[in-house]
Parts: structure tokens; C-alpha cells; sequence
């Protein structure tokens, strides 16, 4: 290459240097900003120096060793080399690489130590528990080793035999290489092919390699504790593993040692050759297929197989005991409930839990949140909000579904979508708005108690005042801050930040100067300019908007903050707020994970949570494979000024401990410092319950010879109103008192059938009893008739007269009826099912309202009702069973011959006035939809209802079956045998 080449070379790799250094640099320098922030730069330069210190001593130490192999197969190369053709090729490849042999040396060893210090940095978790690990206090029941040598020890020795392996197979091919070269190895001529130094040093790296196979199966022993080797289907070591795979790898491990010996001492020593140690070789290749690998399918095939239930029964009886511990439910209470009573009990009415039971959809009903508290396009609530609890009177608590009204900067107008508008002028949201679970008013719409805007609250369809008070409403960390947010001002009277509509005026705004600590102080010319370098954003160096007393907030979304300050957590995917001593707080749930807990089930955890909600408001897990999970840590962050908080949940767990104690045992505020105010919003973790209910759904049987059956499993059913979707049903949070509780429990529930049957098996609940959490199930009688989730959904929307209402409320103006969370209560020694039922008008930006409440009591079909709010629906269950007289699932028929004529019949006396009254009911239910005022529409939807109960009334009463004359939709609604053939259409929701 020519002079002006080199330099032309030289200067752009100079040039990618400086820039990938450069943005390494803003981008650690920056992170650095943040955690100062936060207060957390221990964590910083904890996991920053952790990381460098690994990177620097493995690819230190692998880029030495490979050198001093090089360099040795240098040394020992031969000074006279016989005179061959091969000898006469490579005379060429010595004469260019050893004059620089040291640069080629070095370069190819500091390669292999970069990749291999790349590698070693990213196990720094490994190291960082290595370091830190606690006793579990529990040994493993093969070898009665602690836990907490597989949890915190293990990974680490076996990452480091691999890195052992790697760098002995790159020296023994890099020695190769060198001793060719340079004469010590040939494929031609007279004499050995081989000197006797060259023999010596490659059969010398040989040899470590197999002491280091004997090593890896020493640790293959207890590898067999963490693989799936159990039948059916669970982890840990087997009858063939203990008896026979257990016994061979020890013995192949001696069997490398005495080969180890033998290399070195036959090829160097004795014999000096290459045969005997070729002959070891092969004996431990074939003593491994033969005692490692048919000896173990003799034992597995003869003798277990044939008596496979009997063999495996004490190992199947350790994979439940430890998939059990290592995931939380060992405690778990099991109450049989006979749900005999299949008649709504008189007391149904009065019951506390059934009066408690939650109707507000929290995902259907995003969408009345966002257009009615939003006033302003680009207010968003999310696409689901989240179910928290309050005390607001008489001293009980009471379920509420409430939400964050949040900048949604997708919905900026073209206008508003400049650089100035979505950064320094559209920071933040206005409010935590909350509305009674149970509680609908006009036309189907929640009842809002907090999180106003102004003081026009229409009358009757939210309170007066706010009921749950909030000091500083401003969300200026929330889900939806995507983008970063430039704050302050140094002149207090110049307000730019756009903070809400005034009252009573929605075409004139407040303006606000932040006044928090959260964000960065960039007043300095040099902050601005590595921000601007950052975002690539000259606005930073040139606005007049960023001023000395400027602060800039990124990272604003609560989880990620959370898991930029605990990389160690998995964070649920569902953070939810709360108001705490008046101030708006993100609460997240922490879980500490483990892979190699000994015999446990391992699970993705990606796949054990999914449901319905995923991705729906919710974020779905990483796909990472677990078989350790504690709910450790309850996280917050202020919504006002990003503040981040851990505190301990569970204190007995040994993970959190170690982490905690790497960071200097200050990192995590300890269980006894939580607030009590916060500790009241605690609520059971989704992502927590729904990976232990699937894990109860097989290991609730803890007898081996039944698990090995299989018969007695469970599944969670799929959503009731679209089975076919494989989409599971999400539990639901309910402020209710289950059978053989003390007292109403804020609790997550979730209802479970027999496997590859829809009936119900069972109810799995979990909540908090003296801030612990505890796992409850009430289990229901084999072969029992009560019904599943999915049937009774089915068998409910099939009742002729509920059908024929559902097809009036969809026929209405392409309406669309959407169902809600269909919830399973024990009430009363039987079981209570209720599902909301939603209404979407055909027309643009309607939103979904509640207008019905579907109910059953028993199996699901007999005592089926309609109603218009949960104590309507009570009450008619209520009278059902006095009556002994359930809804009928076929339509009546007429007694009465029709008239004669092509025409309908006519109606006369109360018929025909009840007629004349549904007629008027559907006209004015279309003219409200027309008009968009929800009110009106609520109403005149339930004015229908009456009538047309009245008009079924008057029918029974006058013994025909007919239908009204008037009006296409009053003739193919109303009538009970037309519609009980029409089918439900398609709905959305769960």
C-alpha cells in the first residue's frame, strides 16, 4: 500500500474511532446525569465498574494465554528443518510473519481477548451473585448441597469451563498452526512429523483439556438436578439418572484424569509417540458412549420403563416439592367447596360480595375515560386502565377503576408536532381520575369522583367535589411519556407549559412553570451541547426555550426507570397509580428470577402470561426461561417528580439479599420502613398470580402416582365470548369475601376447569393478609355439573329472552354488543356469575356504555337474568328462587290460531297500547344515538327495557306471540320466537 493509502486508511479509521468513542462517551456520561438524578449512581458505577473488570481480566487473561502459546510454539520450533517441497511452500509464509511476529501475536490475541472480554462482561450478574451468595438453608435432596450453590455458584463455574475450553481449543489450533509453519509439524519428508518439543506441548494442552472434561463432569453430575430428565415432563434427576448416569459420569471423570496422566507420561515420557495416548483417547471417547450413554438407555428401557410409575414416584415427589418452594406455594390453602345450592338463596340481595362484584370493564371502558375526561384531543387515558381501592365512607374499602389523564403525543395536531410544541410546551398530563367499580350513571357511563379539570361536572354523573384529593395532580412521568420533556424557566412569571383548560372556559388554558427536582439541570453550555449531540437536536444549542434553568426529563415511563435503577428485577407488566398522602405514585411490582433451582419446573415467562390483556395496556414479558420467581421488591415513582423508591416486599428471599449487599446494602428501603398509606395500594401481582395458578392447575396434586396420571389437572380457560381465540381469560381484581375467609380481601381470582373439559374445577385467589401474600383454592367435587366460564357465557347468551334483547340492543343503529370480564363468585354454597355487557353505537368516536348486566346463579342456565345494574339483577335472581320458577331457554309459543291474512294481527286493548309504547321506545332510542348525547341515549335505552318487558307482559297475558306492527326493528327484535334464531354478533372485549 502506498504512503498517501496508509494515511487515507489511517485517518478514517481514526475518524469511526473518534465518533463510536465519542457517542460511548455521551451515552455513559448521560446515563451518569440520569442516575444522579434518581440518586442511584451506585448502581451506576457499581454495574459500570463490574462490567469493565471482568472485561479487562477474561480478555486479559484469554489474550495471554493464547499469546504464550503462539510465542511457545515459536520457541520451540526446529533450527534445521529437512529440505521437502512442503518446507520449500511455507519458507514464504515464515519469511513475512517473522519479522513482525510480535504485531501478529498481538493482534490476533487481542482479538480473540476482545471477543472473549465482550463475552465475559456481559455475565456480570453471574459474578455480582457469585460474589454476594446466601444460604438458601434448604440442601437439594440428592447431594444435600445448600440451594444457593445451584443459584448463586453454579452458573459462574460453568460459564468459566467453557471459557477454559474455549481458550485451551484456540491454543492447541493456534499452536498447530505455528509449529507448521515453522517446521515442527510436517506432513512430508523423512523422520518424525512430529519434534519432541512440539509433541510435548501440544499433547500438554491436550491434557488440560481433558482435566478439564473431568472437572465438567463433576459438574454434570449436578447439572442433572436442572434438566428435564423426569418423566412426565418435569426436571430434575430420574431413577436412571441417580442409579446409573450419576455412577458413570464419576467414573468417566477418574477415567480423564488417569487419560490426562497418560498423555503426558506416554507421550513424552515412555514411549514417546503419539499412539498410546491417541489408544487413551479413544478408550475415553468409547467409555463415554458405553457407560455414559448405553448403559443409562439399558437401565432406562429394562428396568424403568416397565414399572415407570413405581421407579419415578419418589422423583416426581421431589419435582413438585420443589417447583412448589421454588415458586411460592408451598402455603397454599386448599378448601373443598361443594357449590351444591343451585337456586339464588334468598340472602343473594344482601350478600357483601355480591353487592362488591366489579361491572366497570377496565379495558372496554378506556375509551369513555379518554372522551369524557379528556376535554382536550390529545388527552389519552391509555388502552386499559387499572382497578386500585380507596376508603372514602363508612370505613370500607371499596374497588375503583382509575386512570392517569396523560399527553398522548401521537394525537398532537400537524400544528402542535413541531420540535418547540412536543418538548417544551406539552410536558406533562393533569389528574388521576377515578370511578366506583360497581357504579354506572347517564346512559351507562362511570361515575367519576376525582380528577377534574374544572367545576362543570354535569350533575348526577360525577361528584360534586374531589373525592379522592390529590395535592400535586400533574403526571409528569407516566406510561405514554415517550419523548423527552424540557422544563423551567428563569423568568417564574413567563409560564410556557401547557397545564389544562381553564374551567368553565375550554377555549382559554392554564399555563405552568415546573417548580420539582425532577429531570437534569442543563444550563450549561456544555450539557446543552451533549444533549444536542445525543438527539441529534440543534434546538438545544439555539431555542430560547432552554435556559440556564432548564431541566431535562428522560427515561419517563415508570417501568423503565424502574428497571434502569433494579436491571437485576423483572418488572411486572402492569404498573398501576395510586394516590399516597396526596400525591400521584406509580406502583410496580419487582420479581427476582433464577434458572437453576434444583428439580423445579422451568417455564417461560413469556408464555405463562399472556392472556387477553397482553400487549392491551399491559407489556408482555421477556421470553426468559425460569424456574426460581419471588415477588421481592414493590417499587414506586412519583408521577410529579420521577423519584424512584424500592422497598423490600419479601424478606426471606436470598436473591434480593445478595443483590442488595453487592450495592452496599442500602439499595432496597427494608420491608419495616413502608409506608402505611402506600402499603394500602399494594395489591397481588398479575404476572405473579398468573404464573402460579397455571403451575396450581398441575402441581396442586402432590401425591406422585396421581401426578403421573394426569388425570386430576386443571387449565385456564379461554376468554367466554370468543373460545376459539386460544386467548386465555385474565383474572380480575374483586374486593369480596371468599368461603372460609375472615373478612373482604382485596384479591385477584381467577376460575380454572378440568383439563380439555370447560366445566368448573376450581377458583384460585390470591391476596395480602398482614402485607404477606397467601394463595387460596376452592376446589369443587370431581365430576361436578357446574359450569366453566365458556358454557355459561354460552348458555346465558342462548336464553331466549336475554338473545332477544341482545339482538335489539345490536340491531339498534349497528350497535355492538361487547361483553365484559364474565367473573365466577361462590355466594351463597353455590355460584354467582356476572358479566357486564357493553353497548357501541355505529356511530364515529362512539364509545362502548354499560347498559346491561348479565347474571346467573347455579349451573349457569337455569336462573339467567337481564338487568339493568347489579342490584336489579339480584333482585330478580333473588325472586326467581322464591318463585321456584327459572327462565325457560325456549321461547313461548302462542296458544291462539293467528288471524287469517298476510298482514300482522291486530292489536287491541293493553297489547296493542304496549305496542304503540315499544314503537315510541325504539324511535327515541334512534333519535338520542343521532343527537350524541349520551345521557338521553342511556335513558331512552332503558325506557326500551321497560317497554319492552311490558310488551312480553301483555303478550303472555293476551296468550299470543306476536310482534308489534310497527317498524322493521320492533318486528324482528321484540318478538321472542324470531329472535331466539337470530344470532349475537361478534363481540369485542373480555
Amino acid at each position: 500500500m502506498s504512503r498517501r493509502g496508509r494515511v487515507t486508511v489511517g485517518v478514517l479509521v481514526g475518524v469511526f474511532l473518534l465518533f463510536t468513542l465519542l457517542g460511548w462517551a455521551i451515552d455513559a456520561y448521560t446515563d451518569y446525569l440520569w442516575f444522579d438524578e434518581v440518586h442511584f449512581t451506585g448502581v451506576y458505577t457499581g454495574v459500570l465498574v463490574t462490567r469493565l473488570l471482568l472485561f479487562l481480566v477474561i480478555g486479559l487473561a484469554m489474550a495471554l494465554f493464547i499469546a504464550a502459546n503462539l510465542y511457545l510454539a515459536y520457541r520451540l520450533r526446529p533450527l534445521l528443518r529437512p529440505h521437502s517441497a512442503e518446507q520449500a511452500t511455507l519458507e514464504r509464509y515464515r519469511m513475512a510473519i517473522q519479522p513482525r511476529l510480535g504485531t501478529w501475536i498481538t493482534v490476533v490475541s487481542a482479538v480473540i481477548g476482545f471477543f472473549a472480554g465482550l463475552s465475559a462482561q456481559s455475565r456480570w450478574k453471574d459474578w455480582v451473585l457469585f460474589q454476594n451468595s446466601q444460604p438458601f438453608g434448604t440442601p437439594d435432596p440428592e447431594f444435600k448441597v445448600d440451594i444457593g450453590f445451584y443459584i448463586f455458584e453454579y452458573p459462574l463455574w460453568r460459564y468459566l469451563l467453557g471459557v477454559g475450553f474455549t481458550a485451551i481449543v484456540l491454543s492447541v489450533i493456534g499452536a498447530l498452526a505455528v509449529h507448521y509453519v515453522f517446521g515442527g509439524v510436517r506432513l512430508q519428508g523423512v523422520g518424525d512429523r512430529m519434534t519432541a518439543a512440539a509433541r510435548a506441548h501440544l499433547t500438554t494442552l491436550v491434557a488440560f483439556f481433558v482435566l478439564l472434561k473431568a472437572i465438567a463432569y463433576i459438574l454434570d453430575r449436578r447439572a442433572l438436578l436442572l434438566e428435564q430428565h423426569v418423566s412426565p415432563g418435569l426436571y430434575g434427576a430420574g431413577y436412571t439418572d441417580v442409579n446409573a448416569l450419576m455412577p458413570a459420569k464419576e467414573i468417566l471423570a477418574y477415567i480423564s484424569i488417569v487419560v490426562a496422566i497418560a498423555i503426558i507420561v506416554f507421550s513424552n515420557a515412555v514411549m514417546r509417540n503419539l499412539v498410546w495416548p491417541g489408544v487413551a483417547l479413544a478408550l475415553l471417547a468409547i467409555s463415554a458412549v458405553a457407560i455414559g450413554g448405553i448403559y443409562p438407555l439399558a437401565v432406562q428401557n429394562f428396568q424403568v420403563q416397565p414399572s415407570l410409575a413405581d421407579k419415578e414416584a419418589p422423583y416426581i415427589a421431589r419435582s413438585i416439592e420443589a417447583t412448589r418452594a421454588a415458586f411460592g406455594l408451598t402455603e397454599t390453602e386448599v378448601r373443598p367447596y361443594a357449590a351444591s345450592s343451585t337456586r339464588p338463596p334468598a340472602t343473594l340481595a344482601s350478600d357483601t360480595s355480591a353487592q362488591n362484584v366489579r361491572l366497570i370493564d377496565p379495558q372496554l371502558v378506556s375509551e369513555a375515560y379518554t372522551q369524557q375526561q379528556q376535554v382536550r384531543g390529545f388527552y389519552d387515558f391509555g388502552p386499559k386502565l387499572d382497578v386500585d381501592r380507596y376508603t372514602l365512607t363508612k370505613d370500607k374499602p371499596q374497588d375503583y377503576v382509575v386512570g392517569v389523564r396523560e399527553i398522548n403525543d401521537n394525537a398532537l395536531t400537524t400544528q402542535q408536532q413541531n420540535w418547540l410544541n412536543r418538548h417544551t410546551v406539552f410536558t406533562h398530563g393533569y389528574g388521576m381520575v377515578a370511578a366506583p367499580a360497581n357504579q354506572v350513571v347517564c346512559g351507562g357511563l362511570p361515575y367519576f369522583v376525582s380528577g377534574f379539570l374544572g367545576d362543570d361536572q354535569q350533575p348526577g354523573c360525577a361528584s360534586a367535589t374531589e373525592e379522592i384529593k390529590v395535592e400535586q395532580p400533574r403526571i409528569y412521568f407516566g406510561e405514554q411519556s415517550t419523548e423527552y420533556a424540557i422544563v423551567g424557566q428563569k423568568d417564574e412569571s413567563k409560564k410556557t407549559e401547557f397545564d389544562r383548560p381553564q374551567p368553565n372556559n375550554n377555549n382559554a388554558e392554564e399555563r405552568y412553570t415546573y417548580a420539582g427536582a425532577g429531570g437534569v439541570p442543563i444550563g450549561s453550555f456544555f450539557r446543552r451541547l451533549v444533549f444536542a449531540i445525543k438527539n441529534t437536536e440543534s434546538n438545544f444549542l439555539l431555542s430560547d426555550a432552554v435556559n440556564e434553568k432548564s431541566r431535562l426529563m428522560y427515561v419517563r415511563d415508570p417501568r423503565s426507570r424502574v428497571e434502569k435503577v433494579a436491571p437485576f428485577l423483572t418488572i411486572d407488566g402492569d404498573p398501576y397509580p395510586a394516590v399516597v398522602d396526596g400525591r400521584v405514585k406509580w406502583i410496580l411490582d419487582g420479581y427476582t428470577t433464577a434458572a437453576t433451582y434444583p428439580y423445579a419446573q422451568r417455564i417461560n415467562l413469556q408464555e405463562e402470561t399472556t392472556d387477553e390483556l397482553t400487549n392491551r395496556g399491559t407489556v408482555a414479558l421477556a421470553r426468559d426461561n425460569i424456574n426460581y420467581m419471588r415477588n421481592s421488591v414493590k417499587a414506586t415513582v412519583d408521577a410529579y417528580d420521577g423519584t424512584v423508591t424500592l422497598y423490600e416486599f419479601d424478606d426471606q428471599d436470598p436473591v434480593l439479599k445478595a443483590w442488595n449487599q453487592a450495592f452496599g446494602g442500602k439499595l432496597i428501603t427494608p420491608k419495616a420502613q413502608t409506608p402505611p398509606t402506600l402499603a394500602e395500594h399494594f395489591r397481588y401481582p398479575a404476572d405473579m398470580f398468573k404464573v402460579q395458578r397455571n403451575l396450581l392447575a398441575r402441581f396442586h396434586v402432590t401425591e406422585p402416582n396421581e401426578y403421573f396420571s394426569g388425570q386430576d389437572f386443571w387449565q385456564v380457560p379461554n376468554v367466554p365470548d370468543d373460545p376459539d381465540s386460544e386467548v386465555k381469560q385474565p383474572p380480575f381484581y374483586l374486593n369480596v369475601k371468599l368461603p372460609g375467609q375472615d373478612d373482604t380481601r382485596f384479591q385477584l381470582t381467577s376460575a380454572v376447569t378440568p383439563n380439555n373439559r370447560d366445566n368448573l374445577a376450581a377458583l384460585i385467589s390470591g391476596s395480602y393478609v398482614d402485607n404477606k401474600p397467601r394463595l387460596e383454592i376452592l376446589e369443587l367435587p370431581d365430576q361436578t355439573a357446574i359450569q366453566g366460564p365458556v358454557q355459561v357465557h354460552q348458555r346465558m347468551t342462548n336464553n331466549a329472552l336475554v338473545r332477544s334483547e341482545l339482538t335489539l340492543l345490536s340491531n339498534s343503529n349497528q350497535s355492538q354488543v361487547q361483553f365484559g370480564n364474565l367473573i365466577s363468585l361462590p355466594v351463597g354454597d353455590g355460584m354467582l356469575y356476572v358479566e357486564p355487557v357493553y353497548v357501541k353505537s355505529g356511530q364515529q368516536d362512539a364509545v362502548p356504555l354499560l347498559q346491561k348486566v348479565l347474571m346467573s346463579y347455579g349451573d349457569g342456565g337455569t336462573y339467567v337474568v337481564l338487568a339493568n345494574n347489579l342490584k336489579e339483577g339480584l333482585d330478580k335472581l333473588v325472586a326467581q328462587g322464591k318463585s321456584n320458577q327459572p327462565t325457560t331457554t325456549t321461547p313461548p309459543t302462542g296458544t291462539e290460531t293467528p288471524p287469517a291474512g298476510n298482514g300482522p294481527p291486530v292489536l287491541t286493548g293493553q297489547l296493542a297500547q304496549a305496542a304503540a309504547d315499544l314503537d315510541k321506545a325504539i324511535a327515541d332510542v334512534k333519535a338520542a344515538q343521532v343527537s350524541g348525547d349520551f345521557a338521553k341515549y342511556g335513558a331512552s335505552l332503558q325506557a326500551l327495557d321497560v317497554a319492552m318487558t311490558n310488551f312480553q307482559n301483555a303478550q303472555k297475558a293476551a296468550g299470543v306471540a306476536t310482534t308489534p306492527p310497527k317498524g322493521p326493528v320492533a318486528q324482528t327484535s321484540v318478538n321472542p320466537s324470531a329472535s331466539a334464531s337470530t344470532p349475537v354478533p361478534a363481540a369485542s372485549g373480555g
